[in-house]
């Protein structure tokens, strides 16, 4: 269960539930958070598709854009793959 008052709730909100795509940049200006990848981490252990795309910015720096979205069906053989071995 995710504490929505907590970093790793206001980044669920933003991307899962407002469908919002975030950079490290958006996330430490709008909700202080310092490493997106960790809370998209925490949010993909609660069971979310939270993908990472990497783009390059008009000024040439390649930024990493987060984001919500279908789990494939490849992941889902996995998770069941998991449960079979008892590994879950």
């Amino acid at each position: 269960m995710i504490n929505m008052e907590t970093k790793t709730g206001k980044a669920f909100k933003a991307m899962v539930l407002n469908g919002e795509t975030l950079t490290p940049a958006e996330a430490r200006k709008r909700f202080g958070i310092g490493n997106l990848s960790a809370e998209a981490s925490r949010i993909r252990q609660e069971g979310f598709a939270i993908y990472a795309n990497k783009r390059v910015a008009g000024n040439g720096v390649t930024v990493t854009e987060y984001r919500h979205g279908k789990a494939s069906r490849k992941i889902i053989a996995a998770g069941y793959r998991a449960m079979a071995l008892g590994l879950v």
